[in-house]
């Protein structure tokens, strides 16, 4: 029989290494996981789509450098004549999309040119359909008469706030994307009624992000004029865009932190230097591994 004092240390000494060779190979596969989740994130952000608001001047005004911009966004969302825009700017802005290769996109928004359409109004969710449906069907006349197609529906200002919220308008807007084409795509806020009801019908739904906007802690734009609402800085904007495109946690004004990945990433073309933050953003997206694309529209052809 073995003497317990002779063999009991030795054998605490065994445990003991053992207990630590698992604790390595454990922090090892932990490693080994955290790089994993890592490249998966970098799979998920292969490509992203750089949008921008275009042809929201009318008549002798004009607001911001199209020209400027199209060089740089792969996605461009047109005013359809209620909130900025008006039948030569339409023209001019598809006949430019097409020239450049710019996926062409719907803008429609509520009837209030003096407010740029960022003004709630009292609307009816049937309203709010023909809306839709009127102001994208008149910008798929131009694009069909210059022998392009449609790609994409993004609701403006308060009615994108207001069917991000809403249920009834979120379902309004989603039905008219639908009847006009049920292959366009429908750019939408993350987790938002709109998604929702885009999905619901049977859209592609492509979430959207904002490079030069704040989040609140809910997850939501933070409201215009209030502290952090706009991002000015480009470093800023990079840094909020790449989070966007790659990992999904960006910072809120608040100073803390909410999950959220985008395909799409917005950039405002009626802001000052608009197409100077763009490029910025693009060149730095780029940097990073990012391929700036066009979302892939589903198969139905514009009628």
């Amino acid at each position: 029989m073995r003497n317990p004092q002779k063999y009991g240390p030795r054998k605490r000494e065994l445990s003991f290494r053992a207990e630590n060779k698992m604790e390595k190979a454990q922090a090892k596969a932990g490693r080994a996981e955290e790089k994993h989740n890592v490249e998966a994130d970098r799979d998920i952000g292969e490509t992203i789509d750089l949008n921008g608001d275009l042809g929201e001047g009318y008549g002798h005004w004009s607001a911001g450098d199209d020209e400027a911009l199209l060089a740089v966004v792969s996605s461009a969302n047109i005013a359809c004549g209620f909130h900025a825009g008006d039948p030569h700017v339409m023209r001019r802005t598809v006949e430019a999309c097409l020239k450049r290769g710019v996926a062409i996109g719907v803008h429609p928004g509520l009837p209030d040119r003096l407010g740029f359409g960022r003004r709630e109004m009292a609307v009816s969710p049937q309203e709010v359909e023909d809306f839709v449906l009127y102001q994208a069907g008149a910008l798929l006349a131009f694009t069909a008469a210059s022998g392009g197609r449609l790609a994409h529906v993004k609701p403006h200002g308060a009615l994108y706030h207001m069917a991000a919220r809403r249920p009834d308008i979120a379902a309004a807007v989603a039905r008219a994307v639908y009847r006009l084409d049920p292959g366009l795509l429908l750019f939408a806020p993350p987790r938002s009624e709109l998604e929702r009801a885009g999905r619901a019908i049977g859209l592609r739904v492509v979430v959207e992000g904002f490079a030069d906007r704040g989040y609140t802690a809910g997850g939501e734009l933070a409201p215009r004029g209030t502290p952090g609402a706009e991002i000015g800085e480009e470093e800023e904007a990079l840094r909020q865009a790449l989070a966007l495109a790659g990992r999904g946690t960006i910072r809120t004004v608040d100073g803390g932190e909410i999950a959220l990945r985008a395909e799409t990433i917005c950039v405002h073309g009626d802001r000052p230097q608009a197409a100077k933050l763009a490029a910025s953003l693009r060149s730095g997206l780029e940097a990073a591994g990012f391929r700036i694309v066009a979302p892939a529209s589903a198969k139905t052809q514009s009628r």
